[in-house]
């Protein structure tokens, strides 16, 4: 706040503050500007399934999350359909996980919104999903009803516990190419990841499952619910896998949200907490340290709040093309904050697998409506990784 003071940027009442120690009075107004970063998405665009009077059906491509949380505003559904489409105030029946593509729902009145989700909590919508998973997947049926306890609601990750809340889901083999095997997957249930815990707990974990097929659940991968860790331990190791792959933007988190003290299971932030009413569902306080071997030590003068206003003034008056009202000068580059943590720090652009995960919602049914998407191509018989 002393640097943004610095920068003119913190005002009280529509004016620069330059004294910290000023008391605040009853109806003044504190403003400040901030520079946000948002993890990267898919290009694919939103196919438009259905459009009537009454409902919106989307195809959501996968690593888009459905509203605007965490770290993402922009580059969610709700934002996308209301800028591109200009389909606005639609209010949501269900939700899908980010990384989770397929038919998502959208009521354009609050009357047919009332009436989807009386069907949603009377458990009269038939969900199928597919899935793409590791190894050959027994040819019957086979039904899974382990219990499923959220272990962090920051982070998005669940596993099997006697604690848990109950669940049901039904597995189907559809086809099986040598290595690994597409499954039609019921849920009868609605919890938080249910579907990737139950397959991950049934040792066929979906193949590029970013939390559920990794390293840090152990040498059988969260198989049978056997994992020698406690929470706290089996978080730290999945943050630590993916920050040595610099990924935790898959994670939904940056490492300045990561902050382990702070997490919990209890649901303590409205932007973390997930009301389960879809089976794939899934930042915080910024973490104190500053640096971090994959990204770099953040530039002392950035970590000061004695940051010399004389330096920021000098520094915005040279990317005075980078504008913080979002526009871009002649050259095209990208906007720049010199106060921003963020901005000094150079990523990798995410590989097109990365921006995927084999989860698709191919059909929800209901007592008067069904919608349909079509099989991902990866869901195919022949495909090959």
């Amino acid at each position: 706040f002393r640097a943004a003071a610095r920068a003119g940027r913190l005002r009280l009442n529509e004016e620069p503050v330059r004294d910290l120690d000023t008391v605040l009075k009853n109806n003044d107004l504190l403003r400040n500007t901030v520079h946000r970063h948002e993890p990267p998405v898919t290009a694919e665009p939103i196919q438009i399934l259905v459009e009537n009077d009454e409902v919106v059906v989307v195809d959501k491509p996968s690593s888009l999350p459905v509203h605007p949380c965490g770290r993402f505003r922009h580059n969610t559904v709700i934002f996308i359909l209301g800028k591109e489409h200009n389909l606005k105030e639609l209010h949501t029946i269900h939700r899908l996980d980010r990384m989770t593509s397929g038919v998502l729902m959208f009521a354009k009145t609050a009357e047919v919104s009332k009436r989807m989700d009386e069907q949603v909590r009377q458990r009269q919508l038939e969900k199928e999903y597919v899935c793409r998973v590791v190894g050959e997947f027994p040819e019957n049926e086979v039904v899974c009803e382990e219990p499923i306890l959220v272990v962090s609601y920051k982070v998005g990750v669940c596993r099997v516990d006697p604690k848990g809340k109950s669940c049901k889901t039904v597995f189907q083999r559809l086809s099986y190419n040598g290595q690994t095997s597409v499954v039609r997957c019921l849920p009868y249930t609605g919890r938080t990841h249910q579907i990737r815990v139950h397959l991950q707990y049934l040792g066929y974990p979906i193949v590029n499952d970013p939390i559920y097929n990794m390293k840090a659940w152990g040498p059988e991968r969260g198989k049978g619910g056997k994992i020698d860790k406690t929470n706290d331990e089996l978080l730290e190791a999945l943050v630590e896998e993916h920050r040595s792959k610099q990924s935790l933007d898959v994670l939904g988190i940056s490492e300045e949200d990561w902050d382990p003290s702070t997490d919990s299971s209890e649901c303590g932030n409205s932007s973390d907490c997930r009301e389960s009413v879809d089976p794939v569902n899934g930042n915080s306080c910024p973490a104190e340290d500053t640096k971090d071997p994959e990204r770099g030590e953040i530039p002392t003068r950035l970590q000061s709040g004695d940051t010399n206003l004389g330096t920021l003034e000098s520094d915005e008056k040279s990317s005075s093309r980078e504008g913080l009202d979002g526009s871009v000068g002649e050259e095209g580059a990208e906007e720049k904050d010199p106060l921003c943590p963020e901005c000094q720090i150079t990523r990798r652009d995410p590989s097109p697998r990365e921006l995927v995960m084999y989860l698709h919602a191919l059909r929800y049914k209901g007592a008067d409506f069904e919608y349909c998407s079509k099989m991902p191509p990866w869901a195919m018989e022949d495909w090959q990784e």
